[in-house]
């Protein structure tokens, strides 16, 4: 039976955590297709409100390596900027990924931006092993952050 592992990542923003914690996460399924349509082609809640328990799906174009994925919300106090999610669908599980869950933070800089600290764990099916998955997925996530972010800078009133 695999162990799961896990990898950390962190991104720098001059974005103020609230706003991009807001764009990044919590209305990433709402504001992705419009602003990153290259990757993701849709996306929409599938279950509950946006509160713990809530599920929401994600369908990519051609440029990811599977076309949709589905995550649940395990965790959220908006108020700190911070959120735990595992993947419940799509994104590799049953392939490749017998489970995943992310543990994202965006915390106030002293500089008035923003540190977006992620951690992903998970537990790869037997037999998979990880080639450059890794260093793929703290750029998908780095494209996420940066992406809201300068969709942010050119709109400063949006998520405030």
């Amino acid at each position: 039976m695999a162990s799961a592992d896990s990898w950390t990542h962190e991104i720098e923003s001059p974005v103020a955590a609230p706003r991009l914690f807001r764009a990044a996460v919590m209305d990433w399924h709402t504001l992705a297709p419009k602003i990153a349509f290259h990757i993701v082609a849709s996306a929409h809640p599938v279950d509950g409100d946006g509160n713990v328990g809530s599920v929401r799906q994600f369908n990519f174009t051609s440029a990811m390596p599977f076309s949709h994925m589905k995550e649940r919300l395990d965790f959220l106090d908006a108020d700190k900027c911070d959120c735990k999610s595992t993947l419940v669908e799509g994104g590799g599980i049953g392939s490749a990924i017998e489970t995943a869950t992310s543990h994202i933070k965006v915390e106030p800089a002293a500089n008035g931006g923003s540190v977006v600290k992620v951690e992903s764990t998970y537990k790869l099916l037997p037999g998979v092993e990880v080639k450059d998955e890794i260093t793929k997925a703290k750029e998908s996530v780095t494209a996420i952050f940066k992406t809201a972010e300068a969709y942010l800078v050119a709109n400063p009133d949006a998520y405030n």
